[in-house]
């Protein structure tokens, strides 16, 4: 994994059970669509209105690819269509990282 992609997500605080379910989902489509998914973090204690999700790809062009997928994967876009629907997602901002390497 040479990058991560990191989606802050800033959530309905009234639909947080909507939103976990959404991001429960993720972790079934995430790896079939060629993502490592890290983790999605939900609001615990502090701002209850943001939820992060980290996803490791081994390039920029893999992480290209997985998103092509995502758009034409059935479970996918009946995630995206759900999170529509309900108005779960307020924001979302995506932000690339690298791993720190010793």
């Amino acid at each position: 994994m040479n990058v991560v992609c990191c989606i802050r997500y800033q959530i309905d605080p009234f639909k947080r059970q909507a939103f976990e379910r959404y991001a429960q989902d993720w972790g079934k489509i995430i790896p079939k669509c060629g993502g490592e998914l890290l983790g999605y973090f939900m609001p615990h204690e502090g701002t209850n209105d943001i939820a992060l999700a980290m996803i490791g790809f081994d390039s920029l062009t893999a992480y290209e690819a997985y998103r092509a997928r995502l758009r034409t994967d059935a479970e996918s876009v009946a995630n995206f269509t759900f999170a529509e629907r309900e108005k779960l997602i307020l924001r979302e901002e995506r932000t690339f990282l690298r791993p720190v390497r010793s």
